[in-house]
């Protein structure tokens, strides 16, 4: 059995008592480190696998400036970081500097624990909500924007129910990541997470797909076949692309729900099956049901727990963290170094409006690794193609939302600068912000009431 070593850097005693009780395990050695100096001496001396940065990491700076000081010893450790604050700026400098994971008070220790079994596993995090690491890995559901926010914090109370899911929203917007989180992170995470794709399957061959057949039930059935939902038994199937499924498939899914049990084809007697629906789709289901395209009564089935993902054009300020988390992973996979993006790309990206969403930008940068193989990715190191379509685009005017959030993202979120450069006043600033939900990602106040958070709300999150 490996023996993994994690390094605690935290000046509270208390705090890292806490995080050694929750983080022991019999193949994990834990060393602790109550301030930067005892930190880089563990490092000389120890071979260690993972860094956990407390937030009184440093009692003269905050744990991202204690985190940046480590690094300054050479150590590229995957790291977990534990900070007092928490802004979209934070936290893309936290992953510039190399976090993995990143949480804010009120602390977790049980998802600190998840996300600390999950990097040493296999370099994946678990999401918050997240039970202790299993043998599949968690999906990571990547962004800070308000809109993910409230999506993460509303689908691990999807997740602990046995109610049937409605996952709704633009092609490549991660309807089947969110399925696959709401599955891995329910009480049937141990069981399959059966996909179906119902624009796939022919009126043919649905019954002996979904349903199975018998031995000699028609020509070529040489053997039994089980179907996709008694595959799935006591787990979870996904009915992907589910508002393409034909009038006689709807039926016959319908009856499969209700009675919870299928007939195999060449079958004499019906087989029990106890498996929780998601359904996902990127049409209109209520315009469907409404043309009478789709039968109201399996509609009302599915709509039970209802997830609506937005585009990522309405969650433009996700853009950065998305392009890191990517880079970085491409970067493992083809054994790369690429830095991220130089601004005037980035700040293109920002512009576009990403009919493709979060799988358009994640092929477009998988597109640039190709004559990338160091340094930053640079506007004309885009695939000619992207260029056209952000020259064609040049000509139309900016959104209002657009303008302020690259103006916020310019500025480090510096709230005067982005109104000098926007030519608002300070007050116009702030009713924009509130208006298009951005002012919760500004730098949030430290200490409560009466502390001094106030007044450093203009200066940048990483000061």
């Amino acid at each position: 059995m490996r023996q993994w070593t994690i390094l605690i850097v935290e000046g509270d005693e208390g705090l890292r008592r806490a995080l050694r009780l929750a983080l022991q395990t019999p193949d994990r050695k834990l060393l602790e480190a109550f301030g930067l100096g005892s930190a880089v001496q563990v490092l000389r001396r120890h071979s260690v696998d993972l860094l956990l940065v407390g937030p009184r990491a440093d009692p003269d700076s905050d744990s991202l400036a204690a985190l940046r000081s480590i690094r300054q010893t050479g150590t590229r450790l995957p790291v977990v970081l534990l900070s007092e604050r928490s802004s979209e700026a934070l936290v893309i400098a936290a992953l510039r500097a190399g976090v993995r994971d990143y949480f804010k008070p009120p602390f977790s220790f049980a998802e600190i624990a998840a996300s600390v079994g999950g990097l040493l596993a296999g370099n994946r995090i678990p999401e918050r909500g997240a039970r202790p690491v299993t043998a599949a890995p968690l999906p990571l559901i990547v962004g800070d924007s308000p809109a993910i926010r409230e999506l993460r914090d509303y689908l691990p109370r999807v997740a602990a129910t046995e109610s049937n899911v409605l996952i709704t929203g633009e092609t490549g917007t991660g309807k089947e990541l969110v399925a696959s989180y709401i599955h891995q992170h329910s009480a049937r995470h141990a069981r399959p997470l059966v996909s179906i794709n119902c624009a796939a399957i022919p009126d043919t061959l649905l019954e002996s797909e979904l349903f199975g057949h018998e031995r000699g039930a028609f020509t070529d059935a040489y053997a039994r076949r089980e179907g996709h939902l008694s595959a799935a038994h006591g787990g979870t199937v996904l009915l992907d692309e589910v508002g393409e499924m034909s009038p006689a498939a709807q039926a016959k899914i319908l009856r499969a729900i209700d009675r919870k049990e299928v007939s195999r084809l060449g079958g004499q007697a019906p087989v029990a099956v106890d498996v929780r629906i998601i359904a996902a789709t990127n049409q209109d289901l209520e315009g469907r049901v409404a043309e009478a395209r789709f039968r109201p009564d399996l509609y009302y089935r599915l709509n039970v727990a209802r997830v609506d993902l937005p585009p990522l054009r309405e969650r433009r300020e996700d853009i950065p963290l998305l392009c890191h988390h990517y880079i970085e992973l491409l970067n493992r996979r083809l054994g790369r170094e690429v830095q991220g993006l130089t601004e005037e790309a980035e700040s293109s990206l920002l512009c576009y409006p990403w009919p493709g969403n979060v799988r358009e930008l994640k092929n477009l940068l998988e597109a640039a690794f190709i004559g990338v193989s160091s340094g930053r990715i640079r506007l004309v190191d885009l695939p000619p193609q992207f260029r056209a379509r952000l020259e064609a685009l040049e000509g139309l005017p900016e959104g209002e939302r657009e303008r302020l959030l690259r103006a916020l993202l310019a500025t480090n979120w510096n709230k005067s600068k982005a109104a000098a450069q926007l030519q608002w006043s300070r007050m116009t600033l702030y009713r924009k912000m509130a208006k298009y939900r951005l002012l919760d990602t500004g730098r949030p106040a430290i200490g409560g009431p009466g502390g001094h958070g106030a007044a450093d709300a203009d200066k940048p999150a990483s000061e």
